[in-house]
Order: structure tokens, then C-alpha cells, then sequence
């Protein structure tokens, strides 16, 4: 019987597709357990999607593949084996909340493994404690730098004690010094847990050849996998570097030639870049202090740096993007000037993260950033089809940005960057997380600019083999500069003659310097089975749940501009369309075209003007005047009053008055008849009973109106009421649309993938604190429509409290069936606006009643919740209903609260797809 250990991952035929794209063809491959496996391969080979399946985060499509002894592919073993797996995604910090801080993230994820406490905070002090983030515990996860949130990302993952730890791409962009404490801390937990296998996917040979085994891939196949040792010897190569080029195939690998650089020749003439005691302040916070350098006209001159130290803030400053505080930087000898587009137009930036339009190809990038720099269109084209050769982009020119593998991004970033023929190149970490092919072929571009064309290039990088290859370098930690020399110079200062461990040196003598950065010392174990056990495999768990709700309920509070949105905006909204969508009607301008002038005429207008409904406006002088101004809106109403008008009314006679009307809007222009009409009959029957005629018996009958619960027919009265049945449904649902989306845009809702959340956890905990949010609305608007508008609650406030609380959670519901089935925040917001207004106004009796719609139209209202709830509203505040009169109600709004939940639940994937 075999004494071998069965491999922790087993995969046979495994095959993956994206549309077109073959992620994974046909990948058998078995992962030794207890060990530390890496996983190699330029970008794109599939890498991060064989991780995603292992980590149960994607829908298996071909093959099967098992994890710690069951299908992976079976939610029944992925819910058991969730607790024993943690998984890190690619991305700095992409698992992590930003709005929460080191505390409160770990925190959270302890609650969703299950564990107590006092486990939890046990396990949070020894895991900040070893990885230096102690004395950060409550700084915010946005405010920390890449390294510290690659670490806080490894804690987080190593809260629970898994089995099987799952990291891609952890270390990229991070510092060297970082890294070494990472790989520190990840050997310290083997030591600890020697059964726990760690799968990782690096883009750094010397991290790589530290593992215990290796697996080559290409393509989304498997190349060859064993031993670091045994990969260089099967391959004859020299180092791993070399093992993995030779494993590619044959077109896909370099010419096995080490790059290089010739020697940079001096000019005559100012430098290319100075900067001089450059300073930058945010509020009380210094990023950069005093830094001072001198950069030759075609120099390659690297910026290397701890995460966090402000190299990024010192490029800004260099090419005007952001203001400096205090110093001086210049270009070519001139001070930098924001403004100088001749001297912008001298300069190429490329960011740390890819800043092109996704949405347009490769061809439509470099020709819109062709036309922002004013190129001549023929000069353009030409200029493109240089750099498409050169590039080696010819084969994608047709392909949109976003779907672009990290190295042709950033191939093409630099394209864009240099399209412009600048003097000067500007690039920030442009290899990060790019394979080593790709990146020996990107400094292969560099040193063409620099030596051939003269460019002078300031690059920052993590890398110290890339390092190596600049003229000179400088060692940047917390807003000042260290030190700067050539990097040979700096890497003999150290005793093995590598400038990694120079670069170690310096930041380890700066962060001596300040005892609050250096981190206590590790006592007692990184892990703990002493610590009590945890459950984390029921189906339901209300720590959970109330952890998501915590965790939401934090992150709206963090975020200013949705806290005011929806606290303020919806009082906002309701006198705004209360008011803006009122019926009444006053101060309607009226003027007269008077060619009578008799007692009698100036009579009859005298009614019009002691009436509030008008409002006089200056007197007519002939009929083209009359139009004129009725054509120009600066009269509604104008009476035409004829030769004759007092003589005919005294003898009697029939009188003709003519009247003009705005009807461009016919709803207030039939108002403004009646109005019209009103006033005229006033008049006349005045005029008779003034001659003695009886004008009662002119009539048979008279009409008296009485209007039942609004005896002064004010529209506010039935407005004020139904507006907030209209915003209690549009806020919450656009608020509860974006929570979902949102993590989907960022990435964290890999979290609900991997961890043992079921569904409706997830839902429910999201859910809670939006009704919370729907009450604090109910209370606002209702305060607003009583004490603003004026309108009295008649009825059971009670019964209205009860209607808007179940009203809220199927409004709420109706958001996260909307969030289940977006993508992206812009999707959600749109859906959830477009979905929620439009029934509700047309449909709901919140301008004319249902019954009075169309057939469809009465239907549409009859399976709308909104319909219910305006109803209730309106009939609480203005008839005085009480809560047996509004029960139709109340159950017709809660029969839709299963119903948007269950779609809800349908709709929401616990893989990705």
C-alpha cells in the first residue's frame, strides 16, 4: 500500500470557457497536500480561474476536479469543506472593505467562520501582532498602503485555521521588505500546521524557487510540474527563470539572451527632471517631505520605495497633476506649470493602474489620445502603425481594452503613453504583476527609447532585477528619500551584494526610527487549537447574518454622499414634487384689451382682479399686442372687451366678451376656463340683480359642492400623502440595488463565495439595515408632510407605521432581486430608478385613480405594491382609516414580499459563472 498522502486538489479534464476564450483546456493535474505549490504562467493562462474553481468561487463547466476529498462541483461537500479553505484574490486588498478598518475586517470575517469572541480577538492579536499591523488596528483599510493590505488580506484568511490556503498573486506591488515578512509569516504558520497546503500564483522566480513544487503553465494547460529542482534539471537551464522560459513554447519565448543596456552618454544641458525640497501636505497628513533629485536627459532612473511612501504623490507633482505644497520640481529647466500644455505635450505618464477606456479598442484608444494631443491625422495614422509594430499589438488592434490580458494592458498603456513622441516618460510600477516574458520584453522597449530616441524614463518598481537595469536609482520610505546612487554602488553596500537586501537595510534603519511603525514581538504561536472550537457548517447562522448587516450598516455610514441621499434626499424629493405637481392654481396673469372704457367695462374686470386666481399685468393697447404677449407667456389670460359692451348691458342687450387662452397645457388651461367662466357669471348675475331682475328664477336648480375629506380642495392634501409612497420605494430600492452590485464591481463578494454565507444569510444581512434606513425616511417625510405641508394624520398612525414597515421590506426585497441580476453600480442605479418610478407613477392612483386606467393599466396597478401602500397612505392621513379599514392593504403589500424575495434568491449565484 502507497504511503503518498492524497494530493489535497485532483482535476481531470478540466475545461473552462469564457465566450470564445479557452481559459482551461483539458488541465489534469493533482496538488500534493502539506506543501507550498506555486503556480507559474505568463498572464492569462488561466491561472486565476483554476484558483476560482479550486476555491469553489466559479461554476465548473467540463472535467471533474476534487478538493479535500469531494466534487468540488457539489454544493452539499462546498459547504462542508468552505470552513477548512481560504482564499485570497488577486488585487491589493480586493477582499478587504475600505470603509471598515484592521479590526473591524477581521473581525468580520471571524464572524462568518463562526468563531466566538474571545477566539476572535485572540487570534486577531497574534496575527497583527506577527505581521507588524498591530498598532494600525484602527486606521482604515483604505488609508493603508499595498503591503499592509496584502498582509491584512493573508490575516483574514488565516483567521479560521484552514487546510487548504489558496493566494493569487499575493505579494504583487508590494515592497521587498514586505514581502520578505510575508513569506516570514506564511513559513512561521506551516511550522505551526505542517498538514496546511498553500497554492500560490507569483509572478517573482526568486519567491517561486523557495516552493516545495512548481506547476508550468500555458494556454490554460499544464506545462510540467514538480520540484523547483527538478524543473531546472529536466529543462537544462540555468536558474528557474530560465526552466520556465524553456518550457514555453517555441514562439512564445525570448532569445535566452540577457538584456542588455548600453551605457547612457551624457549631454550638455539643465536636467530633464529637478525637484528641489519637494513637499506635499493632505491636511495634517505629510506624504512627501524635502525630496530632492536631479534626473539626465535620457537617463532610465528608477524610484523604488516601501508601499505607501509617496512615490506616486512625487510623479503627480512632476507632471502637474497635483499641486505641490511646498518646493520646486521643474521640467527641462522651466518650473511646472499645470497649465503650459506645450509642456505637458513633452511628457508621457503612464499610471499604476490601467486609466484607459475599457469599452473602446486598442485602435480607438491610441486614436483618441492621438486627437487630445493635436496630432496631424496623417502624422496619427502613420505614428500608429509604428507603434502596432513595434508593440507587437497588431493581432488585438480590434480587441476592447477591458478584456485584455495585464500584459498586453500595459504593452498597450505604454504604446498610448509614447504615442506623442515625448521627451520625457513618467511610468508608475508598469510591470506590476506582468509575467517575466512580458516584462523583459517591455524593458526591451524602454531601453530603445532611452538610448536610442533620448527619452528620459522615470520609472518606479518593485522589482530589483528591474532595478538593476536603470543608471540610477533612489530609496524612497515615508514621504523622504533615503538615498540615491547607481544601483550597483547601492547593492555593494550590502554583505551578500544584492540590492534587495540594501533596500531591506534602509527601510529597516528607517522604521527603527519610529517605534510606533515597529512591530512588538511574537509571543506564543501564530494559530491556535487551544482556542475553543467552532462550528461554521449549519445552514443558517444569525452570527452571520448579523455580521453582513453590521458590516453594510458600516460602510453606509462611512460614506457621506449615500448617508445624505438617504437621509435628506427623500425630504427633499417630497417638497419638491409636492409642490412642483400641485393643482391649485393662483395668480393667473391676466390682462385686458379694453376698447369700451365705460364704468361698466372697468366693472367687469374689477371681478377678475379682486380675485386671488388672478393677477393683473399692465392693459392692452390693440390686438397685435395682445398676441404678442400671449405668443411670449407674459400673460395666460387676456379679455378683449368690445365697443358697446356698458351701453348693450344696459339696455338689456346681449353682451359679447371675447377670451384668449395659453392651451399649450391643456390640464391648467381648462382650470384657467372655469376660472374664466366663474368670474364672467359672477358678473352678469351681480349685473341683473342690480336692475331688479330675479336670478334664481332664471335657473331651474343650483348646484352647491361639498367635497368630503378635502373641503377646501387643496391638491396638497392628496398629494402630501401619496408623494412618499412614491419615495419610500425609489430611495431604499436604489440604495439596496447598489449593495450587491457594488461588491461585484470591487470584488468582495468573492467573500460570499468562498466562506460559508448561504444565500439567504447574505440577503437577509444586507437587507436590515435598508428597512432601517425606510423608517428613518417614514419618520422624516411623515414629519415633513404634517408640519411642512400642513397635512393632519386623520387616521391610525399605528396602522400607517405597520403599513410603511412591511412596505419597507418588500420594497427592500424588490432592491435585491434588482442587485441579484445587475453587474455593475451604473446597471443597478438605472434598473432599480426606471423599474421603481415609472409603475409607481403611472400606475399607483398617485395621479389619477386605478380604476379610471385602461385595462392594462388597471392590471399593471392591481400586481404593484405601490398601488397598496398609496392607498393606505393617502386613506390614513386625509378619510381616517383605521387599522381594520387599511388590513386590505397591509396584505396586499406583504403578498409581495415573498414573492420579489424568492426571485431574489433565484437570481443571486453563490459561483461565479
Amino acid at each position: 500500500m502507497s504511503s503518498q498522502p492524497v494530493p489535497v486538489v485532483q482535476a481531470q479534464g478540466l475545461t473552462q470557457r469564457y465566450r470564445k476564450t479557452i481559459a482551461l483546456d483539458q488541465v489534469n493535474l493533482d496538488v500534493p497536500a502539506g506543501q507550498m505549490v506555486g503556480l507559474l504562467g505568463p498572464d492569462g493562462v488561466g491561472k486565476s480561474t483554476l484558483m476560482d474553481l479550486i476555491a469553489g468561487a466559479r461554476v465548473m463547466q467540463e472535467g471533474s476536479l476534487t478538493v479535500l476529498g469531494g466534487d468540488i462541483g457539489d454544493s452539499t461537500h462546498r459547504r462542508l469543506v468552505g470552513p477548512r479553505i481560504a482564499y485570497m484574490p488577486q488585487g491589493l486588498g480586493k477582499n478587504l472593505y475600505h470603509t471598515l478598518s484592521v479590526q473591524e475586517n477581521m473581525d468580520f470575517f471571524g464572524r462568518l467562520f463562526g468563531l466566538g469572541q474571545a477566539d476572535r480577538q485572540a487570534r486577531i492579536e497574534r496575527l497583527t501582532h506577527a505581521t507588524g499591523l498591530y498598532p494600525f488596528l484602527s486606521r482604515p483599510v483604505g488609508k493603508l498602503s499595498g503591503g499592509m493590505k496584502q498582509k491584512l488580506g493573508l490575516c483574514c484568511s488565516l483567521l479560521h485555521d484552514p487546510d487548504l490556503l489558496i493566494l493569487d498573486e499575493p505579494t504583487t506591488g508590494v515592497d521587498p521588505l514586505s514581502r520578505r515578512q510575508f513569506w516570514d509569516l506564511i513559513d512561521a504558520i506551516r511550522a505551526e500546521r505542517p498538514g496546511m497546503t498553500v497554492l500560490v500564483s507569483t509572478a517573482y522566480m526568486d519567491e517561486a524557487s523557495g516552493f516545495d513544487w512548481l506547476v508550468a503553465m500555458d494556454a490554460g494547460r499544464v506545462l510540467d510540474s514538480g520540484t523547483p529542482a527538478d524543473l531546472i534539471a529536466r529543462t537544462g537551464a540555468p536558474d528557474l527563470e530560465g526552466a520556465f522560459v524553456r518550457l514555453l513554447p517555441e514562439d512564445k519565448r525570448t532569445d535566452m539572451v540577457a538584456l542588455e543596456i548600453p551605457p547612457l552618454i551624457d549631454v550638455e544641458g539643465p536636467p530633464a527632471i529637478r525637484a528641489e525640497g519637494l513637499t506635499k501636505r493632505f491636511g495634517d497628513f505629510t506624504a512627501v517631505s524635502n525630496v530632492n533629485f536631479e534626473i539626465r536627459p535620457g537617463e532610465i532612473f528608477g524610484f523604488l520605495g516601501s508601499n505607501g511612501c509617496g512615490k506616486t504623490t512625487v510623479m503627480k507633482m512632476l507632471t502637474g497633476l497635483l499641486p505641490m505644497t511646498e518646493g520646486e520640481a521643474q521640467l527641462f529647466g522651466e518650473p511646472v506649470d499645470a497649465t503650459d500644455l506645450e509642456t505637458r505635450k513633452r511628457v508621457g505618464f503612464m499610471s499604476q493602474s490601467f486609466s484607459l477606456y475599457g469599452e473602446l479598442t486598442v485602435a480607438q484608444n491610441l486614436s483618441l489620445h492621438a486627437r487630445l494631443f493635436d496630432m496631424e491625422a496623417t502624422r496619427a495614422t502613420t505614428r500608429i502603425a509604428e507603434l502596432a509594430q513595434r508593440f507587437d499589438l497588431g493581432d488585438i488592434m480590434d480587441m476592447r481594452a477591458g478584456n485584455l490580458p495585464l500584459g498586453l494592458r500595459q504593452r498597450l498603456s505604454l504604446a498610448v503613453a509614447v504615442l506623442h513622441e515625448p521627451e520625457i516618460l513618467i511610468l508608475d510600477e508598469p510591470t506590476s504583476g506582468v509575467d517575466p516574458v512580458a516584462r523583459d520584453h517591455f524593458w526591451d522597449l524602454l531601453a530603445d527609447l532611452s538610448r536610442e530616441k533620448k527619452v528620459t524614463i522615470f520609472i518606479s518598481t518593485h522589482f530589483m532585477g528591474e532595478a538593476m537595469r536603470c543608471d540610477r536609482i533612489s530609496l524612497m520610505h515615508a514621504g523622504e528619500v533615503l538615498v540615491y546612487d547607481t544601483p550597483e554602488n547601492l547593492a555593494a553596500q550590502s554583505e551578500s551584494g544584492t540590492l534587495e537586501e540594501t533596500f531591506i537595510h534602509y527601510i529597516e534603519g528607517a522604521l527603527a526610527k519610529n517605534a510606533k511603525e515597529t512591530p512588538p514581538p511574537i509571543s506564543g504561536g501564530l494559530v491556535g487549537h487551544d482556542l475553543v472550537p467552532h462550528r461554521t457548517d449549519q445552514r443558517f447562522s444569525m452570527t452571520r447574518l448579523l455580521a453582513i448587516s453590521y458590516r453594510e450598516s458600516m460602510d453606509l455610514l462611512r460614506d457621506p454622499i449615500r448617508l445624505v441621499f438617504a437621509m435628506v434626499g427623500s425630504v427633499f424629493l417630497l417638497v419638491v414634487i409636492a409642490l412642483g405637481i400641485s393643482m391649485d392654481i393662483e395668480d393667473v396673469s391676466i390682462a385686458v384689451l379694453d376698447h369700451d372704457q365705460t364704468p361698466e367695462s372697468r366693472a367687469y374686470m374689477d371681478t377678475f382682479f379682486a380675485s386671488n386666481a388672478f393677477l393683473e399685468t399692465p392693459p392692452l393697447q390693440d390686438r397685435d399686442a395682445l398676441l404678442t404677449r400671449l405668443r411670449a407667456g407674459e400673460t395666460t389670460v387676456t379679455i378683449e372687451i368690445p365697443n358697446g359692451f356698458g351701453r348693450d348691458l344696459n339696455d338689456g342687450h346681449q353682451v359679447a366678451v371675447s377670451a384668449w387662452m395659453d392651451g399649450a397645457n391643456t390640464m391648467r388651461a381648462g382650470t384657467v376656463e372655469a376660472y374664466v367662466n366663474g368670474a364672467h357669471q359672477f358678473y352678469m348675475l351681480d349685473a341683473m340683480r342690480a336692475r331688479g331682475i330675479d336670478t334664481e328664477s332664471l335657473t331651474p336648480y343650483s348646484v352647491q359642492s361639498r367635497y368630503r375629506y378635502n373641503p377646501n380642495f387643496d391638491s396638497i392634501n392628496a398629494i402630501g400623502p401619496a408623494v412618499p409612497a412614491l419615495l419610500l420605494l425609489l430611495i431604499p430600492v436604489i440604495l439596496m440595488a447598489l449593495s450587491i452590485a457594488r461588491e461585484k464591481e470591487i470584488g468582495t463578494i468573492t467573500n460570499f463565495y468562498v466562506t460559508p454565507t448561504s444565500k439567504v444569510e447574505f440577503l437577509l444581512g444586507k437587507q436590515l439595515p435598508y428597512i432601517g434606513v425606510s423608517m428613518i425616511n417614514f419618520v422624516l417625510l411623515t414629519a415633513t408632510v404634517v408640519l411642512v405641508l400642513g397635512v393632519p394624520i386623520k387616521g391610525s398612525l399605528v396602522a400607517l407605521t405597520l403599513g410603511t414597515l412591511i412596505y419597507a421590506v418588500v420594497v427592500t426585497a424588490y432592491g435585491l432581486m434588482v442587485s441579484s441580476a445587475t453587474r455593475t453600480q451604473v446597471a443597478a442605479i438605472m434598473a432599480a430608478a426606471i423599474l421603481s418610478m415609472m409603475p409607481t407613477i403611472q400606475f399607483s392612483g398617485l395621479i389619477q385613480p386605478i380604476s379610471t386606467l385602461s385595462d392594462t393599466g388597471q392590471w399593471i396597478g392591481t400586481f404593484w405594491p405601490a398601488s397598496y401602500f398609496m392607498h393606505l397612505s393617502v386613506g390614513s392621513y386625509t378619510k381616517g382609516l383605521s387599522l381594520m379599514q387599511v388590513m386590505p392593504d397591509l396584505l396586499g403589500v406583504l403578498a409581495f414580499a415573498p414573492i420579489f424575495m424568492g426571485a431574489a434568491l433565484l437570481l443571486l449565484r453563490k459561483q461565479e459563472k
